[in-house]
This record gives structure tokens, sequence and C-alpha cells, in this order.
């Protein structure tokens, strides 16, 4: 008889927009050499990334609530140069690689408070490589306004469940980062009223 394989955590939503997320990243990510993915979820993104971009040497991280199942995915499908994933709570003083040329994160501003979206911005302001690029895929507010309906509905929802969550206005995010030296260089559409935004941190 053979063995059962572990039922894992999956979500739809990220087959769905794997693919859209991964045309972006083609561009950015075609001469790096080091990820770090922040949030890492299910580890489908992790997956299929690291697959595709063979080039990349990708790090996964999750909090420790999440680690063991993304960690199971990594060991059951991820390709050679996926690395086991690692703990990170943005709000930790140090975090587990200390020097990247490339940094991923998706539907993660969201869902952390503010003070942990500082948090984060910190943390790669110390971590991303000079000349680095973040990608970060999700849904935002421009100048306080939702790019759609569903939008609106998805934040009402998200502040009702947890008032310090919400969606994130770019001009924020954009301020933000720029404190750490790290300028917008490209805000992309993608489906489900979602975007993929490009920084880059300003050399040395």
């Amino acid at each position: 008889m053979l063995p059962m394989l572990p039922m894992l955590p999956f979500s739809a939503a990220c087959e769905r927009n794997k693919d859209p997320i991964l045309e972006v990243l083609r561009v950015p990510f075609a001469d790096r050499a080091q990820v770090l993915e922040i949030g890492s979820g299910t580890g489908q993104h992790a997956v299929h990334f690291a697959r595709t971009l063979a080039h990349l040497t990708w790090h996964p991280t999750e909090r420790l609530a999440y680690l063991a199942d993304l960690a199971e995915r990594v060991k059951l499908e991820g390709p050679h140069n996926l690395r086991p994933p690692t703990l990170l709570d943005v709000r930790q003083s140090i975090w587990p690689e200390r020097s990247v040329d490339a940094m991923f994160t998706a539907n993660t501003l969201h869902i952390m408070s503010w003070a942990e979206v500082m948090s984060l911005f910190h943390g790669i302001g110390t971590v991303l490589s000079p000349g680095g690029v973040l990608c970060i895929y999700g849904p935002f507010r421009y100048e306080g306004r939702y790019t759609s309906d569903s939008n609106r509905e998805f934040d009402l929802m998200l502040q009702e469940r947890d008032p310090d969550s919400g969606l994130r206005d770019m001009q924020a995010v954009t301020a933000l980062a720029q404190q750490y030296g790290l300028r917008l260089d490209a805000d992309h559409d993608l489906p489900a009223n979602n975007r993929l935004v490009v920084f880059t941190k300003e050399p040395g």
C-alpha cells in the first residue's frame, strides 16, 4: 500500500495569479541571483517561480504558524534552487538573509498593520543590496481611491476583521519606500484588480 501524501494548504488565487505575476517578474529578475520572498504562504508561488526562473536562488520565509506546511511543500515539490524556508516575522531585528539583490512579497501589506509595514520596509532597507529590486503584488488604493468596487468591499471586510489591516495607499507606500532609498520604477495592472509594483534601491 502506497503511503498517503500530506494534504497541503492550497490557494486557488495563487494558481490563478502565478503566471501573470511571473510574466512581470521575468524582466526585473532577469539579471538577479538571490531572491528573498517575504510571506511565502502556501509556497505555490515559490515553487512555480523558482522552477521557471532557474537562474535564481529563491529563499522563502514565513511566520511560525505557517512554516511547517510551507516547508513540507518545498520538500515535496521544490526544485533544486528553492531553499528550505526560514522563519521571518518582519518585526524581528535580524532577518534570515543578510544581503540579497531581489525581494518579492505577495498579498502581505494589507494583512499587516501599518506599524508592521514600516518594519517590513526597515528590514528591506537593511537586507536589499544597492541596485537591488523589490517587487510587491497585491491590491492598493491611489490617493484614497479604490481601483474597483470589489477592492472597496474587500478593504471593508479586512478592517471589520482587524481594524489595523486594510488596503494601503500607493502614495504612502512610495513615500515610506523612499526613506530607505527605494524608488518606484514600474506599476503594472494585473488581473482581479491587483497591481505589481517594482522598486529599485539606489546604488551605494
